[in-house]
């Protein structure tokens, strides 16, 4: 297929060797037609990945057999991965007080990966054909047509395209972010505990496993599911809750799930929000750079899919002089599905939960009412607002007409009504 943008970009630049700079640049690799194209990766080796556990969507098994040219199995194995098939909500989320799963669609067939995020990125470089570069970042800037990236102890260099995976912006600016203030979280405590999963000796796990995701007095705890360790998070609001509060409940919590033993790796702290300028026609924001919302709904991979595949298909497959034009579009579209994510997952906490504690109540009367204001179309340029109240709309009726039943707002209309009645909502 003849790719007209193609010869726009023979100089491509990715920054950051996270999740989303990993996927960026094993996805030059793949997509981009041309075997002479230049493709820098550029880290600072002082910077560590956290190998942390995460959640996926169904969408990232495909991208990674793809991406690497390997056997589903072997891709799980070489993960430590387990295959997820929804989140299990525990605890006394929404009205009901009572658990239920959202599962993905088809129901106990479709999967995902529970998997070790440091271990995607050593799957995905051994995929990449690219020059590494050591080295501290200091800005990267549009520049005669492209970009121009600085840095730190050696000259600039210019590319054609950069994937910004740099990570969290330091601080929100009103000017640049839009800040998802309707997530009532902000803090993660990380520990990792022994594995809960029998391994076979001649292949992948093959049983259905879920994320936990467990109401707490102070936010929830997830638990995801690996072949070498089990991944646990508390997460919470430090501006609502002490630190050594959530501690305290976090043990309480590992003592009674009969863990007896973990590693503390880290205490981590997230904006909840989407950058204003996601593309820009040489640098594409990607991964934690562009946006974030909390882990509740493991939208953080999914979003960078986005992300990165929008670029490149609009800069391999556009003519360079409609770039100008293409480019608005693109960071609109990528915004108001990102928005709509941050809505289902600001969503879970409408209804609050059993507990009657500081936190919850904080989630329930003052974090989610701000959702419509924060979302309003006129503040974020989009309809993603809109977009939730048609899909409200719909779950709330009594019965829904089949020309709805593939309606989408980031997530299907399956998810929307398994959440509703799962809450209550």
């Amino acid at each position: 297929m003849i790719q007209p943008g193609s010869r726009s970009l023979r100089k491509i630049a990715v920054v950051g060797r996270g999740t989303a700079g990993s996927l960026a640049a094993a996805s030059v690799t793949r997509l981009h037609p041309d075997s002479d194209h230049e493709l820098h990766h550029i880290y600072d080796s002082r910077i560590p990945v956290i190998g942390v556990g995460e959640g996926s969507w169904p969408s990232l098994v495909q991208e990674l057999h793809k991406l690497t040219d390997l056997p589903h199995e072997t891709v799980q194995q070489r993960l430590k991965g387990t295959r997820k098939y929804g989140v299990a909500f525990e605890g006394g989320w929404g009205r009901r007080n009572r658990d239920f799963t959202h599962y993905f669609t088809p129901q106990q067939v479709s999967y995902a990966y529970h998997l070790s995020a440091d271990l995607m990125g050593e799957l995905l470089h051994e995929s990449t054909r690219a020059q590494h570069v050591d080295a501290n970042v200091l800005n990267i800037s549009r520049a005669d047509g492209g970009a121009q990236v600085e840095f730190e102890d050696r000259p600039p260099e210019y590319y054609d395209l950069v994937f910004d995976a740099r990570g969290f912006p330091r601080e929100l600016n009103a000017d640049e972010h839009i800040d998802v203030s309707f997530i009532p979280t902000n803090t993660a405590v990380i520990r990792r505990c022994p594995t809960v999963i029998e391994v076979p000796h001649d292949g992948p796990v093959v049983q259905h496993t879920y994320t936990r995701a467990v109401a707490r007095p102070h936010g929830w705890v997830f638990v995801i599911p690996l072949t070498a360790h089990t991944s646990y998070g508390y997460i919470f609001n430090r501006d609502v809750t002490d630190l050594a509060e959530v501690e305290s409940d976090f043990g309480a919590f590992l003592e009674a799930d009969g863990v007896s033993e973990f590693e503390q790796r880290a205490v981590l702290r997230f904006p909840n929000f989407v950058h204003r300028r996601i593309f820009d026609g040489a640098i594409a924001r990607v991964g934690n750079a562009a946006a974030f919302m909390e882990p509740l709904e493991a939208t953080a991979i999914v979003s960078a899919q986005l992300q990165i595949g929008m670029v490149l298909q609009i800069r391999l497959n556009r003519p360079l002089e409609h770039l100008e034009r293409d480019r608005p579009g693109v960071s609109r579209f990528v915004i108001k599905n990102i928005l709509c994510y941050g809505l289902f997952v600001g969503w879970h906490y409408a209804c609050g939960s059993k507990y009657d504690s500081e936190f919850w109540r904080h989630a329930r009367d003052h974090a989610w009412p701000r959702h419509r204001t924060a979302a309003d179309p006129e503040v974020v340029d989009c309809d993603a607002l809109g977009k939730f109240d048609d899909m409200m709309n719909l779950v709330n009726q009594s019965v829904i007409d089949k020309a709805d039943w593939d309606r989408m707002c980031a997530v299907p209309l399956t998810s929307y009504a398994q959440l509703s009645q799962g809450l209550g909502c």
